[in-house]
């Protein structure tokens, strides 16, 4: 390979991760991304009125029942409803999205529990947002992993940035790979996309550089010999990072990693970052 060649695929790769990091951003800060998150309401079976939504809330054996006073309206899948409305018992880490003027009211289960999370575009941690501090993209925490499934997916119980709150996700295998020729292994939750791979993280730099609580990385689906690449560049910041009214999942204990990964994204400058 030339220095011409190396040069290009340096260039490359830094673009690839910009674009990565673009998206990211965007995302977060969309109109009713987590940082337009006004509240984070635990639904009771005593009906309640929040400060930033209509109606009164409650939950019970039949799921999230809201009632609108006259005036008051909702548009769930496209239709607009007025008076009781229930939305059903919601499957855990599921949700509905009800829209209200320019808001949207996120009705959803998390860790067992109804809750109610109201996102308005106009919300100051949304409109004051300028972009998350990230180590400069480098090829070396590029690394090539091997992914061995377990027998059965493992119910694996983690805490949540909320405290007392626990989520279950069924692990189906791990990672293991080296880092600076130290051997580390990472156990791998299912990813959004079919045979994608989530993994919660800590490491050395986790509460000096990086948040404290948890990073994550997407894998793509294995190869079928069990090779798969981690790019810790892309080492990401979940909501709980900027807001208080996340109940993102903290990493499994054997997922704290005593290496320093200096790559990805660091502390959000909303935690006092730079």
């Amino acid at each position: 390979m030339t220095v011409h060649d190396t040069t290009a695929d340096l260039s490359a790769f830094i673009h690839d991760w910009q674009e990565w990091h673009t998206r990211q951003e965007a995302e977060l800060a969309a109109p009713h991304g987590f940082l337009a998150i006004t509240g984070l309401h635990w639904l009771g079976e005593e009906p309640q009125r929040l400060p930033d939504a209509p109606g009164a809330w409650s939950t019970g054996a039949d799921g999230v029942v809201v009632i609108l006073d006259d005036g008051e309206e909702l548009v769930v899948d496209g239709a607009p409803v007025r008076g009781e409305h229930r939305f059903g018992v919601l499957p855990e880490r599921g949700g509905v999205n009800a829209v209200w003027g320019d808001a949207v009211i996120e009705v959803a289960k998390r860790g067992g529990h109804d809750i109610v999370r109201p996102r308005h575009p106009d919300n100051p941690l949304r409109t004051a947002f300028t972009g998350t501090p990230a180590y400069a993209p480098h090829p070396r925490w590029t690394v090539t992993g091997r992914y061995t499934a377990f027998d059965e997916p493992r119910p694996t119980t983690v805490g949540a940035a909320v405290e007392g709150l626990e989520h279950v996700y069924d692990a189906p295998g791990r990672v293991e790979f080296e880092l600076d020729g130290r051997p580390q292994a990472l156990t791998a939750f299912p990813g959004r996309s079919p045979g994608a791979l989530l993994v919660l993280f800590t490491d050395a730099t986790s509460g000096v550089t990086t948040y404290a609580a948890n990073r994550a990385i997407v894998l793509p689906p294995p190869a079928a010999d069990g090779t798969v690449v981690l790019d810790f560049n892309r080492a990401a910041n979940l909501p709980c990072a900027y807001t208080d009214l996340a109940t993102c999942p903290l990493p499994p204990a054997e997922n704290r990693l005593s290496v320093a990964i200096e790559a990805g994204e660091k502390i959000p400058r909303e935690r006092g970052g730079s």
